[in-house]
Order: C-alpha cells, then sequence, then structure tokens
C-alpha cells in the first residue's frame, strides 16, 4: 500500500482486450492506469477494488499487490513469502489456494513455485497462531496470486476468486463456446452501448448459448456483471470491509431494478440446433433477463429478423471459422449465405461477425467499414463491422475461369474449333441445335439450369453432354474394340469443334472426360486435383458441382424428378438418405421442410462434399451425417424413419468394407432392413442404374411396391428411359392406394 493509502491494483484480462479495459477500469475510478499485455495496473481505494470487481465486463481477476520482493533461490522465495504477515490476510483454520506463473533458473517448475508458496505460507501461521490453513483448489478462503519474472516475485490476493468472466448464469455451455467478457469486448467495439441508448435492436442469427444477447442486454439494462456471482475472493479475506461491499451491492441491485423496469429492447436470437435452445433460455433466466432477450430455433436459411416499426438493428454473430462446422471449404458457402441473409434482410443496419478466419468474409459481398483484432483463447481473430448499405454491396467474383479440359490420363483435350467444321462435326452441331430447341420451353418453364442435352443418339459419336449452367461437360464412352482408335479420336474431335459453335460457349468451358461402362467405385474415383466448385441451382435448392475431379460431377442429373418429389413430401418428416453420395436429395429433403434428416455414406469425401451443399444453402449440422458402410449401419440402427431414399451404387468393394456390396444379390438385406426402420405410415423410395436389374418377387409379396420408374424420367432424359429404374414401397398394400 502506497503513502497516500491507495492500493495498488491489478486486473488481467485476454490478449487484445488492454485498450478496452484500460478506458473501463478509468471510468471505475482506477488512477494512474495503464496497460501491459494481458494486464492493466494501477491504484485505487478498496472501494475501487470491489467496484472493479462488481462492473467490469472485460477483465478477468482483480488481483491486489501485497509487495514485490527479490528472488534468486527457492530458499529466497520461502523468505520473501514468510516475511509478509500472513495474519492480516487469513485466519489459520481457513483455506488456501496458491496460483503461480513464471520460472527462473532456480525455479524453473510453477508447480514447484506454487509448493514452496504455500509451505511458507502454512509454516508462518502455524509459528505464529498454532494452527495451520488447509488447500483447497476451489473456493478458498484466500487465494494467492504469485508471478516470477526477471528474479523478482510480484505477490497479489486475487479479490476476484474465481475468473471475472463466469457472471454466474452460464452454467451449461456449448461446444464452441465464446467466453463473456470476450463477447462484451465484442459488443463494446460494435459501440453496443451507444446503440442501445437509440434503441437498436439486438440480433444474432447463430446465438449458440446466447452469450452476446445476455451481455447485450446486461448492457443496455445497466445491469452489473458481477451482480449474479455468488462467490468472491475477497468473502474470506481479513481485510474485507462488508459495510462498503454492501453498499455497492444495493447500489448495483437497485440500478438493475431500474433499468429492467424500463421498456426491454428488441433483443433476439436464433440457433439451429435445437439442442441448445433449453440451456439457452436456462441461461438468459438465470440472468434475470426473460423479458428482455428471446431465442428461437430457427436455420440461417431462414433468418429474417423483424423488429416493430422498421426500427435499426445491430447484428452481432460468431459463426464457425473451422471449430464446429468442419472445413474451410464448407464454411465458404455458410458465409456467403450469411452475407445473402445480411444484404436481403438487414439494410439499414450495423452488423458485426467474429471470425478466426477473416478470408472467408470476402465471401459475405459487403465491404466492412472497420476492422478490430482479438484472440479467441490463441486463435488470432477479427471483428469485422459493416454498415448494411446497398453501396456496400460488392458484386461476386465470376468464378475462377482456367483450363478445365480433361481427358483421361494426363492428356488435355484441345477444344478449340477450327474454323470450318467437318461434314461430321457440323451434322453433330445441326443434332446438338436440334436438342436444345426441343427442350428449351421445357427448361424455361421449369427454371432447369443443369441438364443433359446428348447421350449417344447419333451412335458413331458416343458421348453423353450435360449443361451446367454455361459450363458444358462431356463423358465420351470408351469405345469398344472393333472401332478403330484413330476413328473413335477424330469423331471425338468433330464433338469437340462442333460444342462451341452450335451452342456459342468458349473452349474454356467445355470439360471433357473418358467414361468405361462399368460398374463399382471407379465412377468415384479422383481423376483430377483441381478443387474447383461451382455453384448450380436445382428447384428451390443450390448446389455445388465438380466438373473435373471426377468422372461424375456430384449431381446426377437423371435423378432430378425423384429429387422434386422428396422435397415436396418431407415436410414434418424425418428424412433417411443411404448412399447419400453428395447429399442432394438431403438438401432438397431439408429445404423441404423435413423434421430431420440423416445421410449415410463411406465415402468422407463425398460427405465433406453434403456439408458443403447444406452450408451453401444455410443449413447446419442438425442435419446428420454418417460416415460408415451403409449395411453395417442399418444392422445396428434402431431409430425410426418416415422418409426413405436409397440409390444404392451396382457394386461397391471398398477396403473399409467388410464385405463386397452387389445390388443385385444384396437388394433383400438392404430393403428388409430399411423398410424395419420406416414408420407404418413412410415411404421408401428405391432406385438403382444397374441395367439388368430386377426387384425380387419376395419383397413384392412382403410390402406394397410400386414402380415408378416412368414418373422419374424428365425429358432430357426421355430419349433413354432405362437411365434407371425407380420404385416407391410401403408397408401395406392398402397404404399404397393414394
Amino acid at each position: 500500500m502506497s503513502d497516500d493509502n491507495l492500493l495498488e491494483l491489478h486486473l488481467s484480462c485476454p490478449k487484445s482486450l488492454e485498450e478496452l479495459l484500460l478506458t473501463e477500469a478509468q471510468a471505475l475510478g482506477l488512477e494512474q492506469a495503464r496497460q501491459r499485455p494481458a494486464l492493466v495496473s494501477g491504484r485505487g481505494t478498496l472501494e475501487t477494488a470491489y467496484r472493479l470487481c462488481l462492473w467490469s465486463r472485460l477483465a478477468n481477476r482483480v488481483l491486489l499487490v501485497l509487495g514485490r520482493y527479490p528472488v534468486r533461490t527457492a530458499d529466497e522465495l520461502y523468505a520473501a513469502i514468510q516475511s509478509i504477515d500472513w495474519r492480516d490476510h487469513l485466519d489459520s483454520k481457513s483455506t488456501l489456494a496458491i496460483d503461480f506463473s513464471g520460472t527462473s533458473k532456480a525455479i524453473d517448475n510453477s508447480h514447484f513455485g506454487a509448493l514452496k508458496v504455500k509451505d511458507a505460507i502454512v509454516d508462518a501461521l502455524r509459528d505464529r497462531m498454532g494452527n495451520r490453513p488447509t488447500v483447497e483448489k476451489r473456493n478458498p478462503d484466500l487465494r494467492v496470486n504469485v508471478h516470477l519474472r526477471r528474479d523478482e516475485i510480484t505477490v497479489a490476493l486475487d479479490l476476484s476468486g474465481t475468473s471475472l468472466h463466469q457472471r454466474g448464469y452460464r452454467l451449461q455451455q456449448g461446444a464452441a463456446p465464446l467466453k463473456e467478457n470476450l463477447a462484451a469486448a465484442i459488443l463494446l467495439r460494435a459501440n453496443w452501448p451507444e446503440l442501445a441508448k437509440q434503441g437498436y435492436a439486438l440480433s444474432d442469427p447463430m446465438c449458440g448459448m446466447g452469450t452476446f444477447l445476455i451481455e447485450g442486454a446486461l448492457m443496455a439494462a445497466d445491469v452489473a456483471p458481477g451482480l449474479r456471482r455468488e462467490y468472491w475472493g475477497f468473502q474470506g479475506w481479513q481485510g474485507h470491509v462488508p459495510s462498503i461491499w454492501n453498499r455497492l451491492l444495493d447500489e448495483a441491485e437497485q440500478r438493475a431494478e431500474k433499468g429492467l423496469q424500463q421498456e426491454p429492447l428488441w433483443i433476439r436470437g436464433y440457433e439451429a440446433d435445437p439442442r441448445l435452445m433449453q440451456p439457452a433460455r436456462n441461461n438468459i433466466a438465470r440472468a434475470g433477463l426473460s423479458d428482455w432477450v428471446k431465442v428461437y430455433q430457427g436455420e440461417l436459411a431462414t433468418y429474417a429478423p423483424s423488429p416493430d416499426h422498421g426500427q435499426p438493428g445491430l447484428m452481432i454473430c460468431n459463426p464457425p471459422y473451422g471449430e464446429r462446422l468442419g472445413d474451410e471449404a464448407s464454411l465458404l458457402y455458410l458465409y456467403q449465405h450469411l452475407g445473402e441473409r445480411m444484404r436481403g434482410q438487414l439494410q439499414g443496419w450495423q452488423a458485426g461477425v467474429f471470425t478466426g478466419a477473416p478470408q472467408l468474409c470476402k465471401r459475405m459481398g459487403i465491404r466492412s467499414q472497420k476492422q478490430y483484432s482479438f484472440f479467441n483463447g490463441a486463435i488470432p481473430c477479427k471483428l469485422l463491422m459493416f454498415d448494411v448499405q446497398e453501396q456496400s454491396f460488392v458484386t461476386a467474383r465470376e468464378p475462377e475461369q482456367g483450363a478445365a479440359r480433361q481427358q483421361s490420363g494426363n492428356e488435355t483435350a484441345k477444344a478449340e474449333a477450327p474454323a470450318m467444321l467437318s461434314n461430321g462435326a457440323q451434322m453433330f452441331a445441326n443434332r446438338l441445335q436440334k436438342n436444345r430447341k426441343q427442350l428449351g420451353k421445357w427448361l424455361r418453364q421449369n427454371e432447369i439450369q443443369c441438364y443433359r442435352l446428348y447421350d449417344a443418339d447419333m451412335p458413331e459419336y458416343a458421348v453423353a453432354i450435360d449443361i451446367y449452367g454455361d459450363w458444358v461437360h462431356v463423358q465420351e464412352y470408351a469405345a469398344p474394340k472393333s472401332v478403330d482408335a484413330d476413328k473413335a479420336q477424330s469423331r471425338l474431335l468433330d464433338v469437340l469443334a462442333a460444342i462451341p459453335s452450335a451452342l456459342g460457349v468458349s473452349p474454356d468451358k467445355v470439360v471433357v472426360k473418358r467414361r468405361e461402362r462399368q460398374s463399382g467405385l471407379s465412377q468415384y474415383e479422383r481423376q483430377a486435383s483441381k478443387g474447383e466448385f461451382m455453384e448450380v441451382r436445382e428447384g428451390n435448392v443450390k448446389l455445388l458441382v465438380n466438373l473435373t475431379d471426377y468422372l461424375d460431377t456430384g449431381l446426377f442429373l437423371d435423378h432430378r424428378p425423384l429429387r422434386l418429389r422428396i422435397a415436396s413430401e418431407a415436410r414434418g418428416k424425418r428424412f433417411l438418405n443411404l448412399f447419400c453420395y453428395t447429399g442432394v436429395a438431403t438438401v432438397h429433403a431439408a429445404a423441404g421442410g423435413a423434421r430431420t434428416t440423416t445421410s449415410v455414406d463411406l465415402s468422407k469425401t463425398y460427405l465433406d462434399w453434403a456439408r458443403r451443399n447444406l452450408s451453401l444453402n444455410g443449413f447446419s449440422e442438425k442435419n446428420q451425417l454418417v460416415q460408415t458402410d451403409v449395411m453395417q449401419w442399418l444392422a445396428k440402427e434402431q431409430g425410426e424413419y418416415d422418409l426413405i431414399f436409397i440409390d444404392p451404387p451396382t457394386f461397391s468393394n471398398s477396403k473399409r468394407m467388410q464385405d463386397v456390396f452387389d445390388v443385385q444379390r444384396d437388394q433383400r438385406t438392404l430393403i428388409n432392413e430399411a423398410m424395419r426402420l420406416l414408420a407404418k405410415d413412410g415411404t421408401l423410395y428405391f432406385s438403382n442404374n444397374f441395367r439388368k436389374f430386377e426387384l425380387e418377387p419376395e419383397l413384392a409379396e412382403r410390402y406394397a411396391i410400386e414402380e415408378i420408374s416412368a414418373q422419374t424420367i424428365d425429358q432430357d432424359f426421355a430419349r433413354n428411359q432405362k437411365i434407371h429404374r425407380a420404385w416407391r414401397i410401403r408397408h401395406s398394400k392398402a397404404e399404397n392406394n393414394d
């Protein structure tokens, strides 16, 4: 204690909060204040120390410094601690805890340092009072903080006891919690206290356990952040003056009562995970804010805040950045969707996005006006602030162009169109134009962006041509050995020459692959490693396709009608997608209002792709993705589902499977196990592309089965009625007559 009777006080804080804490501490009465990394120090009365404990929204701990002592050996450490009269601070029958940090040549272990400090205090009190305190790591009567630096220790009492970010309202927390003092700092940087005074709304579209909302409401209602805490480090300290503390506590109670009696601000949160709803509401209730803060279950896809009378607001959120929702690739589209919601729903608002991956914010399509650096634990993060006005919107960049033409092996197909087309190329061009004209009206009426334009219509030109927006995907069926290789190559060159002129596309947007007519996993094997994805639309959903890296693009075009049927039937249902591939049917089911979705596939690659597709549409991981062998999963699963879709491969022999899968051989087990999980009034759709497939008669005797192949083939596949077969399966024949 100094000559002017002011106490030396240290306030610890998370790295990057020092500047904000300095301003806050000065406003709460700290004098001669200055900041250092993760620390603000200064001087103040005991009342100032109590006020900092009760009102600091940013500090971790409030430490009362007892003194500094030179320490070069363990014995000197022991002697220095014993020189303090601990009778002024601790009763000999009380409990004690030691926090020791720092090392030196003589004391190279913090645990050893803590033991020496404990021994010194215990011995001193026993020698002078005949009794010794006991060690209690949790909620001790006195917590002593010792920091060793450059052969000098600073000895302090921890007046806070436990970290001040533990306000007392959050007993449960989510998978990636944001500490309360960091949330408060973010709100301060977002200027929320001033906005609250102006009557702004506050909204968090991914609120988790509601920390931003609770901290924002505490600020707006003038509630001390420490008001709900039940334990303080000074309560067992001999120097504690209850009269001062009780006066400050009464003052804080009166301010909170007055603040909470005012008209509540519009403070709302939305969270996709239903498991977090009740814990979040419990936190809000413990904070005494049930009249101020409301949280609802809702996907980002449906986020549309609507405060009264069009009042302005602040949107604040902490979207995942690699910790909760998986890899960065899927998160790109989550951020993109967040930007879409902001541009569409929040014009005139302020917005703050706190993220450990600020590069993802470039996909949001809005220019940030300010950026602030923070640390979330050890992770460097940024808070990006946006003024959501049309002049801040950024036109999305076009997809990167590049050489996207590929054949088998490492050769590049030369798609440059010659000045004149050969007779064969001109004939092929004419067929493409005819097909496009025939499909044109249907495509426009149904707003179809991805479709099959040509599928070996002329046997000598054995290719399939699919359109993906303004890209053309060409699959060459390998010619049989009876066909001369030079002739086959010449015809492929005719095809490549015809496409740009017939369809009016750049050769750079023509992707060429060779496809063998075969079964098994070869269709899924990687062909390249470009990692280039493009966004397309089907019905009411957006999807990612990759035209270069695999023989298949991630979107089986022939199943479009069946997927749209699933979307129309999914509302309120529990949907199961077996052999889910890239999860396209799952996205349709989620968009159609499915209560839950479960998607099972053995491939991590395709489940990651499915996760990206879900994120692109604003759907979270409440849509369960399961990486395992489908047959093994079915044998163990006990859940019940209302709508099931099965589109198995013809043949599969992955090394991760216990057995080889053959759709013709294994259909009975597959369908019976799936029907075991199907609800009484549920529907199972079964489809496959094996042209020789025959459904076993025993299944037709057991279930109500209707072949719906013709209903699931659109006009672009009408030339090839055998592209797939599909059945609707239910539990009884009576149920099938609807």
